[in-house]
């Protein structure tokens, strides 16, 4: 199946860039290695790596790399789901802000990982 018929609301609801970049990983995987979760992995590990998920979106970073250690190579890695996890804490403070996180001011670097994680999917929700 075409990547603009499986494209995930989030990436949807983003810059043409990031629809356009998942749908050609995509597409490429399905044809190496067939439909399914793979492929979905391979697209979004490429969106990932320019793209950062805030709210039930996802932005473009100002500096391209893996988001979290899972995406650097680590497998044994717990994903951040979108959430750029290697981005400083001044910058994770501010989307927290976006985002009006209370209690953002107290949070680690972590806090605010799993704060925005977590608000992430609420607001996803809320929009599908």
């Amino acid at each position: 199946m075409p990547a603009s018929e499986e494209m995930p609301d989030t990436i949807r609801r983003s810059p043409k860039h990031a629809q356009d970049l998942w749908s050609k990983v995509h597409d490429s995987a399905v044809k190496e290695y067939g439909e399914g979760e793979r492929s979905h992995r391979t697209a979004f590990a490429a969106l990932k790596n320019e793209y950062e998920k805030v709210g039930d979106h996802w932005e473009e970073k100002e500096k391209r790399g893996p988001s979290d250690d899972r995406a650097a190579g680590d497998p044994d890695a717990d994903t951040a789901g979108g959430v750029n996890a290697n981005a400083s804490k001044e910058h994770l403070y501010d989307v927290a802000k976006r985002l009006d996180i209370s209690g953002r001011s107290d949070m680690s670097k972590d806090g605010l990982v799993k704060a925005i994680e977590k608000e992430n999917a609420k607001r996803t929700r809320q929009s599908d």
